[in-house]
């Protein structure tokens, strides 16, 4: 699945004073990740970019949009979603975005099996949590290094080295 080259990083819910800043839940990590960015767009494929000053409030973002300087011109942007370039993003090594993990056929390191696909990913505070979609129904599946071996998400594929009691037939 090819990666998008521009990800949704929020949306405008509203404005915050007279001079135009707009009120944006961030769709990212955090407010403070979000308030990072100095370019966004307003549209998927990047055609459209505006320049961004950004800072938290209360896990919103406040955000000075250029060429938006009225409270007027801001809340005509209510609901409009703002994009990041990928190349935008820094992730750490072995971080992946959400988005370029479901749809991952999930395989056996050892055996090549094929258990089934990514559906979902929670965040549980220790470790995230993926969903994985069986033909016995959801697989929940720890995301730890012990279980998770690696992932391509060039090719696709998520391979893992379940632990026992995973699968029923491991009891």
């Amino acid at each position: 699945m090819p990666q998008k080259p521009f990800l949704e990083a929020g949306q405008i819910v509203g404005t915050h004073g007279v001079r135009g800043e707009t009120r944006v839940q961030p769709w990212c990590d955090s407010a403070q990740q979000f308030a990072g960015f100095k370019t966004l767009y307003w549209d998927k494929d990047g055609n459209n970019s505006v320049k961004i000053k950004a800072r938290v409030h209360k896990q919103m973002a406040l955000v000075t949009l250029e060429g938006v300087e009225t409270m007027e011109a801001a809340s005509a942007l209510r609901g409009r979603i703002l994009y990041v370039s990928r190349r935008d993003l820094k992730l750490p090594k072995g971080h992946y975005l959400v988005q370029d993990l479901i749809g991952l056929r999930v395989e056996d390191v050892d055996t090549g099996d094929v258990y089934g696909t990514l559906t979902d990913v929670s965040q549980t505070g220790a470790n995230a949590v993926y969903h994985m979609d069986t033909p016995k129904g959801e697989v929940l599946i720890p995301a730890i290094p012990s279980i998770v071996i690696s992932v391509d998400t060039v090719a696709d594929v998520m391979k893992i080295r379940p632990m026992k009691g995973l699968f029923d037939d491991e009891i």
